[in-house]
């Protein structure tokens, strides 16, 4: 069995679908689970929905834009499109309904957001014909734990054997979404549609996982900021783990590890060009390149103790809690005697929350729409290049990376 995700670039209009379709037909005489991402942007609208709803405005015209985009998909598709009309109006009732619930923030974007993938997938499994639709949260069981659920992977192996003992044909489901035991809809953090991927193949020990993208593979930078970008032919697991983490983003972080654990290979190959060879991750011996990582909308956040005193392990433990509560993921950390530095991802609500949690111990400083550059096996001419010009609030140089905290 082979597992292949699709993102939303894969299938954002009609004839991405028919390429997409064209790919799948050349493995349908195997066992095949096909992930599938939001098309296009579906995913940001449904949380501008959301948003408005939360705030008491009027949500309508988005909901009504979302609804016909699905639409005009199946009418572009399908020369009968109520082969999968009908599905998608009951679906579109099912999300009216889930907007309107009475639930708390994160439940609430839950369970409206799912519908993203629910949509795309239904298309794509009608256009494909002989594929089997499947409901991901039937068989990715996790915690409570909203947008960002935790798997039950014990509960989603035993759902997920089950079903595929002795599977035969092409099975389409949903990326980024699962369920908790008492049938809450969760989504597993944006992007997780790789992760999705990562899960299935993990239960079902299969033979790999493809993703396919708009790039011909993993590149040593994004070549939309980078100029002449090189492809790795292979990475070893541990690289690309380390890569994910500090802000790569063809791959989501999640994804690697539970592949690494089974020693199953995760190709990176171009939706486009499918017959060239792509990035190939896998336990293996590489030539490093230079890799440059670029985060854009960094929050630098500076703790000093009120009284003056050092900042202590007993100081740290107490910023450390508050970050965990909040799920706040450091990107980068720094302490002096009299201060701690961290650099997280900018996210004004959970920044603001944890200021006033620790406001009462800790003088605190922040500073947004800063700039987080990671180089990988790092040349002096590199790191000139970047410093050149630019305001430097933060840096740090190791055996193999620098890190600088910019101001653009």
């Amino acid at each position: 069995m082979k597992v292949f995700k699709f993102g939303g670039a894969s299938i954002k209009d009609s004839e991405a679908v028919e390429n997409m379709a064209k790919i799948i037909k050349q493995y349908s005489n195997e066992p095949l689970i096909v992930v599938v991402s939001a098309m296009a942007k579906n995913t940001n609208l449904l949380e501008e929905i959301v948003k408005k709803r939360l705030n008491g405005a009027n949500y309508a015209p988005l909901l009504e834009k979302f609804s016909s985009f699905h639409l005009e998909m199946a009418r572009s598709l399908f020369e009968e499109p109520k082969i999968v009309t009908e599905k998608l109006g009951a679906l579109g009732s099912e999300l009216e309904s889930n907007i309107k619930r009475d639930l708390e923030p994160q439940k609430l974007y839950d369970s409206v957001v799912v519908y993203g993938e629910r949509m795309s997938s239904a298309i794509v499994a009608a256009y494909l014909k002989k594929a089997t639709w499947l409901d991901a949260r039937s068989y990715i069981k996790t915690d409570f734990h909203y947008q960002q659920a935790n798997i039950n992977w014990s509960l989603t192996q035993s759902l997920l054997d089950e079903k595929f003992r002795n599977y035969k044909g092409v099975a389409v489901t949903q990326g980024f979404i699962g369920s908790t035991r008492t049938g809450e809809s969760t989504t597993l953090g944006r992007e997780g549609s790789d992760f999705t991927a990562a899960i299935f193949a993990t239960c079902l020990n299969a033979e790999s996982v493809t993703v396919w993208k708009d790039v011909p593979g993993i590149l040593n930078g994004d070549p939309k900021r980078i100029e002449n970008t090189q492809k790795f032919q292979q990475l070893p697991y541990q690289v690309a783990a380390e890569m994910t983490y500090y802000g790569a983003s063809v791959i989501h972080p999640k994804t690697i590890k539970p592949l690494a654990n089974k020693n199953i290979p995760l190709y990176v190959k171009s939706f486009s060009h499918p017959e060239e060879a792509g990035t190939i991750i896998h336990d293996c011996k590489f030539d490093p390149l230079p890799t440059i990582i670029i985060k854009d909308d960094q929050c630098l956040i500076s703790f000093k103790v009120i009284d003056y005193s050092f900042v202590n392990e007993h100081n740290l433990s107490a910023i450390f809690k508050e970050l965990a509560l909040a799920d706040i993921q450091i990107n980068i950390m720094q302490n002096s005697a009299v201060s701690f530095s961290i650099v997280v991802d900018n996210n004004p609500t959970k920044i603001e929350n944890l200021v006033r949690k620790l406001s009462g111990d800790f003088k605190i400083r922040y500073n947004t729409g800063l700039q987080l550059i990671t180089i990988k096996n790092y040349s002096e001419e590199l790191i000139k290049k970047y410093q050149k010009g630019n305001k430097i609030l933060l840096e740090q140089t190791s055996r193999n990376n620098y890190r600088v905290l910019m101001s653009p």
